[in-house]
């Protein structure tokens, strides 16, 4: 345990140090992107007085380093400056739009683990025969087409041709929820509105499903391939020379050892699947951090730029950090190399 924890504890040094890096990044080429952030956000018509006082309120009169001193300040205090997309403080439209994107990214990784590990296991088992040829196929189509596609393709299929579910949102108007959490599939459940629930999971089902779909194929793929080379092992083949079932061999045996090498790559698609949500949060409608980046990235909104950026990337981080807390805990050899 004391292992883990000081392996956890120079990944967060690390990861702070690697965030830090990202804000001094973000803030540079937020700032050499061509355009007046002052004249873009008051229009072609205003005095060039009133975007003089913009720029002056903005920092954007003074040099780069002093203008990166005032946002480290701003940082310290909670403070991200005001958005000149929506003229609200950028803190207060990341609390808004961050839970829809959360949300939506969590119940896709969550498809994408329960639905892609267990295809893996599947194909691993049936090697060589039909299974493995069909779980092949889907996971080639996966992975082989990005994820905005998939959304379009899911949106004709089941919104427009059989409309089963809603084509955008995440909740039908005539429902009014209290925010609890910024999750509408948490904060139904917790106001008792069991119809707004479901209506909540059926918005949510295709556009999760769309994102989670490039993961599922790319985690099936990985884990066959580590499954067989497993299968492969003397031990499992001597668990099959005593003819213990083959379920109990792939489940038991052979999954855990290979989930390590796999782990990271599932990781990273799932953290990737932060940036990704951007395209298909715009063909569903869908009102999160990812879509609201790119508007403020269009208007050169500069500190919702560097907000969005610095929160999107400790997600990235936070999610690393996890993946390799559990690779610590289910490698035992990386345990023993920590500690010497």
């Amino acid at each position: 345990m004391n292992t883990v924890l000081r392996h956890t504890a120079r990944r967060i040094g690390t990861s702070l140090l690697v965030l830090f890096g990202v804000s001094v990044l973000i803030f540079a080429i937020a700032r050499v992107i061509p355009g007046d952030p002052a004249r873009v956000a008051l229009g072609p018509n205003a005095k060039q007085e009133q975007v003089d006082q913009l720029r002056a309120a903005m920092f954007l009169d003074e040099p780069v380093v002093a203008q990166y001193g005032h946002f480290l300040s701003g940082l310290a205090r909670g403070d991200l400056g005001v958005s000149l997309y929506t003229n609200r403080p950028v803190m207060t439209d990341i609390a808004d739009f961050l839970p829809a994107t959360l949300e939506l990214v969590l119940v896709s990784g969550v498809m994408m683990i329960a639905i892609g590990l267990p295809l893996g296991i599947l194909s691993a088992r049936y090697r060589g025969r039909w299974p493995d040829h069909v779980i092949r196929v889907i996971s080639l189509l996966g992975v082989s087409a990005p994820a905005f596609v998939w959304a379009v393709v899911l949106m004709l299929l089941f919104a427009f041709y059989l409309p089963l579910f809603p084509i955008a949102g995440r909740l039908h108007d005539s429902f009014d929820i209290p925010r609890v959490t910024g999750f509408l599939t948490i904060d139904t459940a917790i106001a008792g509105n069991w119809a707004a629930f479901g209506d909540a999971w059926r918005h949510l089902a295709l556009p999760a499903f769309a994102l989670a779909l490039s993961g599922i194929g790319q985690a099936a793929r990985l884990t066959r391939a580590n499954m067989i080379e497993t299968y492969e092992k003397p031990y499992i083949e001597m668990a099959q020379a005593y003819g213990w079932p083959e379920k109990r061999i792939a489940n038991r045996y052979a999954f855990k050892p290979s989930l390590i090498p796999s782990l990271t790559i599932i990781g990273l698609d799932f953290a990737a699947l932060l940036g990704n949500a951007f395209l298909v949060e715009a063909v569903f409608g869908w009102p999160g951090l990812s879509r609201y980046g790119v508007n403020v990235i269009l208007r050169k909104d500069l500190n919702a730029i560097v907000g969005t950026v610095l929160i999107i990337s400790a997600m990235f981080i936070l999610v690393n950090i996890i993946v390799d807390i559990l690779t610590v805990i289910l490698n035992p050899r990386i345990r023993k190399a920590d500690a010497r």
